[in-house]
């Protein structure tokens, strides 16, 4: 009996995933063709995870964000948070910039030796894959990176940074001038998390 119990807690666990919107306070990030600023678009999708996870989903993952406002948090602080919250999963949102006419969306992790970044490329691979199949945007991958924010998270959980099109791009940044799109995307995103979270990665 007392197995069954442990056993029920263990599969009764939630996943505890941390999103974290790139930029904010001074940093605007990428400030698309349109005048709109990428720690802005980051903010509202990162948000609206929270909504659709507690609303859609009543809150199956435990979600924490690593800014709830336009306020400039450290990379450091941002890599304490999931430490200290023991995460499964680190998830970074930003939006891409080019000198040309680039489209699409990617993904990167971090390029060690720890479990997690075999875990972390299965988890970008699952949020590419709804984003890219359920959203229309150009795959662009899963890519290496030496980011400080994955570099100082991958010891601890499945890290990823996600680069939610272009913001140089006319059509991806007025895509996100949309709130319905704004929704669809975080809807895409917290689907790949789940899908990588239901595979017991």
């Amino acid at each position: 009996m007392i197995l069954l119990l442990k056993m029920c807690f263990v599969f009764g666990q939630k996943k505890i995933v941390v999103i974290d919107p790139g930029h904010g306070g001074i940093d605007s990030g990428a400030i698309g063709v349109n005048g709109t600023f990428e720690k802005d678009v980051v903010l509202k999708v990162a948000h609206e995870i929270l909504n659709l996870n507690k609303y859609l989903f009543d809150n199956e993952l435990d979600i924490y964000l690593t800014r709830y406002t336009n306020t400039l948090i450290s990379l450091s602080d941002r890599s304490r948070l999931a430490k200290s919250l023991k995460a499964d999963a680190f998830v970074s949102l930003h939006c891409n910039a080019s000198q040309t006419n680039s489209r699409g969306m990617e993904v990167y992790v971090h390029n060690s030796q720890n479990p997690n970044s075999k875990t972390s490329v299965a988890l970008g691979v699952s949020i590419l894959n709804e984003s890219t199949q359920k959203l229309g945007f150009k795959k662009r991958g899963v890519k290496i990176a030496n980011f400080q924010v994955l570099r100082e998270t991958i010891p601890y959980c499945s890290s990823i940074l996600v680069e939610m099109g272009f913001m140089s791009n006319t059509d991806e940044a007025n895509y996100f001038l949309e709130t319905k799109n704004v929704e669809a995307m975080a809807l895409a995103i917290l689907m790949g998390v789940k899908d990588y979270s239901n595979a017991g990665l």
